[in-house]
């Protein structure tokens, strides 16, 4: 007959961390934080590099409006105020012509303003990201 074994049982390996110092500790939580932290910087980055590809269209809009504002008041408007000037009075002529240009320049300022409408300065998925953190931190198990 075998003997029946009375000892107490030895408790499962925890891991290395149950064995690791109070100070290797802090430093692996400190390693840890510092990646998350790099993380976090990294996608801010991403997001706001998008948002500023944006607002460049949106700039670009705006001096596409004025440079082609500017070269339409003095060239084109000179050349189609004289050449209505020839069925109508000069005066009427040009105020006929700077309206037309006018309508013109309204139509780019109003796209370059349409392409700036979506841009957001904050970076909405890093902030909530960030709070994901927050609360994982005060309630890691959970």
């Amino acid at each position: 007959m075998a003997a029946l074994d009375l000892t107490t049982p030895k408790p499962p390996d925890p891991g290395p961390a149950a064995d690791a110092s109070l100070g290797e500790l802090v430093g692996q939580a400190t390693k840890e934080l510092s990646a998350l932290v790099r993380m976090e910087v990294e996608l801010a980055k991403a997001e706001l590099s998008g948002e500023i590809a944006k607002v460049g269209r949106g700039a670009g809009m705006f001096g596409g409006a004025g440079v082609a504002g500017m070269y339409a008041l003095t060239f084109l408007s000179l050349a189609a105020m004289f050449g209505l000037g020839a069925w109508l009075p000069l005066g009427w002529a040009a105020l006929i012509v700077a309206g037309g240009f006018l309508t013109v320049t309204s139509i780019l300022l109003l796209t370059g303003k349409k392409a700036l409408r979506g841009f957001s300065p904050v970076p909405e998925r890093t902030i909530k990201t960030l709070k994901e953190d927050a609360q994982w931190a005060r309630h890691p198990s959970s």
